[in-house]
């Protein structure tokens, strides 16, 4: 008789981390307090693998841009389709109320003009993660016999 299997984890690719990046659009953010110990948030995100970026908005006074302010070292968890499987961007992160970086955010806008007086009535910036390392794992699940 042979033993079953269970699961085990697996390492991703980098093909793979990136496809689950793109495919979630919900993670959470850890940030850096001042004492040094992490502070998290769940956050909208985009990623952009062309550039190797995650874009995050939210608003100037968030406890989590006056944290990327004060140390720019971060990491967004994103959870795949189980919850044995994830992949984690990390990197330096800056704070921007640029007008690209807002646009580069939303996607596609109609009316940029009223989109962008909308977001500075909102004091809308948005952290952008300039990824230096990735990674994650799955669950891979053996079939049964």
């Amino acid at each position: 008789m042979s033993e079953q299997s269970g699961p085990t984890p697996r390492g991703l690719t980098t093909r793979e981390l990136e496809q689950l990046l793109l495919e979630q659009r919900f993670g959470v953010l850890a940030t850096v307090r001042r004492n040094g110990h992490p502070a998290m948030s769940t956050v909208s995100y985009r990623w952009s693998a062309a550039e190797r970026v995650i874009r995050i908005s939210t608003t100037a006074d968030r406890l989590k841009a006056r944290q990327v302010r004060n140390d720019p070292r971060v990491a967004l968890h994103v959870r795949g389709d189980d919850v044995w499987s994830f992949a984690v961007a990390e990197g330096e992160a800056r704070v921007s109320d640029q007008p690209e970086e807002l646009l580069a955010f939303a996607g596609q806008v109609d009316d940029v003009p009223a989109f962008l007086e909308q977001q500075a009535r909102e004091q809308r910036v948005v952290i952008t993660l300039s990824v230096s390392r990735l990674y994650g794992t799955a669950l891979d699940v053996t079939p049964a016999p």
